[in-house]
């Protein structure tokens, strides 16, 4: 390596080194400000007085509620990093609609310029795609919604609006499972997840149900913990994912 080369490659180090300190730094305070919003009314309307609820039913609420979706906070933070990558997780869990929007553009656009998933190329290509979907998504809704949206229901038939609210989230998702098994290209990892999926959903659900809500997180589990010790051992080390290409 020459001269130039190290000084180049010893700058894109000091820049990347700040780029993960300045979104780390700003995604903590966003996040905190969008969760401080988001709950200030709800609050506001509680210790005002203006609604009868008592500090007991608000507990008793948030426990209903962590019951039912407190293995979705933990899995899903899990298997989007991966390919996300910390950045492009603020942006993710900030804006929403991440299985069905955001990793199908992130995965696309890592596809695109050949970015693997864990290295610094793929998680600039995450942060530039979720920028460019939410882009989209607000200018659709502005146009689509906002300015066509009665009209547009009034003129599709109800038939054709049934059947899309049957299907379009399969498709989404079938897409999406499609486009990371290309991306990653890691055969023996899919073939881990493809057979732990279906023994979780048509062996373990139907023999024990209670585990129903829980069957992701078991999935996520299982296969995380196969595909590492049946890994190839002669892949890249993590060491070597975290450059930028």
């Amino acid at each position: 390596m020459t001269t130039d080369e190290a000084v180049t490659v010893s700058t894109g180090a000091r820049e990347l080194a700040e780029f993960d300190k300045t979104t780390s730094r700003w995604g903590r305070i966003t996040m905190i400000v969008g969760l401080l919003l988001s709950i200030g009314a709800p609050l506001y309307l509680v210790f005002s007085g203006e609604v009868d609820v008592t500090a007991g039913q608000l507990w008793t609420a948030f426990a209903a509620v962590a019951g039912t979706f407190f293995i979705i906070w933990l899995v899903e933070p899990l298997t989007y990093f991966p390919i996300l990558g910390p950045a492009a997780m603020y942006q993710a869990f900030m804006i929403g609609n991440i299985a069905n929007k955001l990793l199908p553009a992130a995965l696309i656009a890592q596809t695109n310029i050949g970015a693997k998933p864990g290295t610094k190329r793929a998680e600039l290509a995450a942060v530039l795609a979720i920028c460019g979907a939410a882009m989209v998504h607000l200018v659709s809704l502005a146009v689509f919604v906002g300015l066509l949206g009665t009209w547009l229901i009034s003129v599709i038939p109800a038939d054709i609006v049934t059947v899309t609210r049957s299907y379009i989230l399969p498709s989404v998702l079938g897409a999406v499972l499609v486009q990371a098994i290309v991306s990653m290209k890691q055969p023996r990892a899919t073939v881990v997840a493809l057979l732990v999926a279906a023994v979780v959903t048509f062996v373990v659900v139907p023999a024990m149900p209670s585990l129903a809500l829980s069957s992701t997180a078991i999935a996520v589990i299982v296969t995380a913990v196969l595909a590492w010790f049946l890994r190839n051992k002669n892949d890249q080390s993590p060491a070597e994912l975290a450059t930028i290409e």
